[in-house]
Parts: structure tokens; C-alpha cells; sequence
């Protein structure tokens, strides 16, 4: 019979199974941050082993609320801080040098084809983009990686979904993750992993395939999964390139993660993206998404553009490229933030950032304190913000807020019109 990607990858890191259907894996990667991994910090102190089971494997970042906004947060930055120095952490990401997690680290190339990673996020998903198996975790596991280098988990059954035909202009990954999301509603792949697969996701950069992995999560999967291919190989090649002849050497390599022609799935779900239009989400579920067509004319008081979903550099592109020339509605607040210092420098040196100031935009540094709610961009009770994130639960961005989670180029004319609207991008051919 043959294997999914994620049972290839369990089969390549096993080191016991204690239970039936429990996997304990070895960990390529253990990333951090500063909202969840203090408290397992604090913990390993307390029972006497703070400790790391390999400072090069382990990549920790400030990137919730930064810089602090109060004395609590700073602490948590600090512990962060100490803990990172103390055993050497090289690849430690502190005010001025920190970006969004999920942006960050695949920048810097910390993540391969074939990886297992874990994180106390729940969007590390993100990084299966690179066809790894990564999972976000709960502050006991993530004490034992960081420890031991080692997690349990239950190998997960996987849900194949085919993504064919060609996206039309002024559709996007975002677009297509709600609208695969509301196929598979948000409790349609718990503990699965969702594999992506088909020739619109080929077609594909690296950032919009991060943007489909991502949302995984909000479908209820462990993690979503896209084929290392040569996009993958030439994304990478800067931090590989030293360890494979050729391009086609490293891709060889990394096509034994594809899973085999007789793989069995759980479930396999197809959808022409060719018949798509830009999607948005109302209420406060990720599956509850709507055409913007049939959400036009909604008032929104603020529009964000940032976050580990869309806050790449082609995803202010896009949104600049709808701005260029124009200014926001006197009706709303918009913000946008570039997810590393990287993005942010590009698009500085392209004239984005200039062209969002110039339409009302307020610019900030890289954080992920708007997307949940803890700075950055905090919405007040019954406000609504037309936003480029991952998530629209009740409250999420603010106590009695709403979120209509959107591409950017939806909410780049959002912006403009002051009410949910399509791009002029999209013009329905």
C-alpha cells in the first residue's frame, strides 16, 4: 500500500511507538515565541531542567506584541530573552531583527522538505508549504521538544484536495483557502492533514502556498501539506545550495516526500478554481464565507493588511497596486504590516510603503498584535475590520468585534470604498 506524505515522514523520524496508533518522532525544528513558549520555559525551570536538546535546532522570535506595550509583556520578552542567551540560541529573533513567525523562518530557510516541526501556534502549519509535516502544539509537548528534541503524536489519516483549472484576475490563495475551507467546513479535517495537490496549486509561488497551508488549521487540520517541487527547490536554493550539486540534484533528493500514486486518503475533494471569485467570511466561523459579491455594500471600520497569512511582499504588491493613487474613505482607519524586516525593507525600496502612506494607510513594524487582538490595530465593540488574517472567531480582534477575513486586493478596494467591495482586478471573465 502506499504512504501520504505525512505517513513518509513519520516512517523517516520514528524513534518509539508506545501505543498503538502513537508515534513519538524526532524534531527537525522547534520554534518559539514569545506568547506560549515563557510558560514552558517557567515550567522547565521549576522541575529542574532547563535545558535544550540542540540550541541550532531550536529558533525563537518576539513577534505578538513588539515592542512590549506593557510590563507584562516586556516580561515575557525578557524571559524569552535570558533564556535564548543562557544556552545559545543563535537563531534568535529580538526587537528590531523580529518579524512574524510564519514568515520569518521560512525567510531565513530554517524549514526543508521532509521536516517535522512543532510549535505552541496553531498556525505552524504554515510550513508544510515546503511539503513538511508541522504542527502546532500545547505547552506540554513543547516543553518536551525543546528538552528532549522529541513529540507524540497520533499519525494523522490525510484529505487530498485537488485544485485544478487557473485563477482568474483578481483571484488569489486566500480566495481559495475559504472557499476549500467552507467545502470542508471547520470541523471537516480534524486531526488530518490536508494535502495540496493539482495543477493550480503548481502554478503557485512559495507565498501563496504558505497562504493555502496556513488556513489549514481553520479547517480543523493538524497540517496542510503542499509537494516540494522545483518553486520549493528555488525558494530554498540560497540556503541549500552548498549541499546539492544542482537544482535538479536537490530535487530528486526531495521528491521521496511525494506521496505514492497508490497512497490512500481519507477523503479527496476537487475544486476548478477557474469557477472561483474573491471570497469573504461573515459571522464568526472560518467555513461561513460568502462571495464579495454577495457581501458588497458592508460597512467595515477598519481594514489590516499584515499577518502570517498575507503580509508577504506579494501581497502588498497586490494591495499597492489597487492603492497606488488613491486615498482610503474618511469612513475608515486602515494599517498595514510587512511580516519581516525583510518584506518591509523590499517594499520600501519599491515605493510600497509610499504608496500606502500617501492612501491614508498607517504603516507599522512587523508584529502579529493586531491579528489576535493584543495591539497594533485592537477593534472596539461592535466595530468590523476587513482584514488579510487567518482567523474571525467572536472577539478575535478585539471584545465585540468582527473580522471578514479577505484577500488583499479585496481589502485594498475595501479601503478605498469604505464598504466590502471587489477589486478592480476582478472583473468576472
Amino acid at each position: 500500500m502506499g504512504k501520504t506524505v505525512a505517513q513518509k515522514i513519520f516512517d523517516a523520524h520514528v524513534v518509539d511507538k508506545p501505543a498503538d496508533g502513537v508515534w513519538v518522532l524526532s524534531l527537525d525544528r522547534v520554534f518559539c515565541h514569545e506568547i506560549t513558549t515563557p510558560i514552558a520555559i517557567n515550567d522547565l525551570v521549576a522541575i529542574g531542567k532547563d535545558r535544550v536538546f540542540d540550541p541550532s535546532k531550536i529558533k525563537a522570535v518576539i513577534d505578538h506584541v513588539t515592542p512590549a506595550k506593557d510590563s507584562k509583556t516586556a516580561e515575557q520578552g525578557k524571559t524569552m530573552r535570558d533564556w535564548a542567551h543562557r544556552h545559545g540560541i543563535k537563531d534568535f529573533f529580538d526587537i528590531g531583527a523580529n518579524g512574524v513567525c510564519h514568515a520569518l523562518f521560512p525567510e531565513k530557510g530554517f524549514v526543508r522538505p521532509g521536516f517535522t516541526v512543532i510549535m505552541g501556534d496553531s498556525h505552524t502549519c504554515t510550513h508544510g508549504a515546503f511539503g513538511a509535516f508541522a504542527a502546532g502544539v500545547g505547552t506540554t509537548d513543547l516543553e518536551v521538544g525543546i528538552l528532549k528534541g522529541v513529540c507524540t503524536m497520533r499519525e494523522p489519516e490525510t484529505i487530498k484536495v485537488n485544485l485544478t483549472g487557473e485563477l482568474k484576475p483578481g483571484v488569489y490563495a486566500k480566495d481559495v483557502i475559504l472557499a476549500v475551507i467552507k467545502m470542508l467546513t471547520v470541523n471537516g479535517a480534524t486531526d488530518k492533514v490536508i494535502e495540496f495537490a493539482g495543477p493550480a496549486v503548481d502554478a503557485m509561488k512559495m507565498d501563496a502556498r504558505m497562504t493555502l497551508c496556513n488556513m489549514a488549521i481553520e479547517a480543523g487540520g493538524t497540517c496542510g501539506v503542499c509537494y516540494p517541487d522545483m518553486v520549493t527547490v528555488d525558494y530554498l536554493w540560497p540556503f541549500i545550495q552548498d549541499e546539492f550539486a544542482s537544482k535538479e540534484a536537490a530535487l530528486a533528493e526531495y521528491s521521496k516526500w511525494l506521496p505514492d500514486a497508490d497512497a490512500v486518503y481519507a477523503k479527496e475533494l476537487t475544486l476548478d478554481v477557474s469557477t472561483l471569485e474573491p471570497m469573504v467570511t461573515f459571522n464568526y466561523k472560518p467555513d461561513q464565507v460568502k462571495t464579495v459579491r454577495e457581501m458588497e455594500g458592508t460597512p467595515v471600520n477598519q481594514i489590516y493588511i499584515g499577518s502570517c497569512t498575507n503580509g508577504r511582499l506579494e501581497d502588498l504588491r497586490i494591495a499597492a497596486g489597487i492603492l497606488k493613487g488613491k486615498t482610503i474613505s474618511p469612513k475608515v482607519r486602515a494599517i498595514v504590516s510587512p511580516a519581516t524586516p525583510k518584506i518591509y525593507r523590499e517594499a520600501l525600496a519599491e515605493g510600497l510603503i509610499q504608496i500606502f502612506m500617501d492612501a491614508g494607510f498607517c504603516v507599522t513594524n512587523p508584529t502579529c498584535g493586531a491579528c489576535l487582538g493584543m495591539s497594533n490595530g485592537v477593534l472596539a465593540g461592535g466595530e468590523s475590520c476587513a482584514s488579510t488574517t487567518n482567523r474571525n472567531f467572536n472577539g478575535r480582534m478585539g471584545k465585540g468585534g468582527m473580522v471578514h477575513l479577505m484577500s488583499p486586493a479585496t481589502a485594498a478596494a475595501t479601503a478605498i470604498a469604505g464598504v466590502i467591495t471587489n477589486s478592480p482586478l476582478f472583473t468576472g471573465k
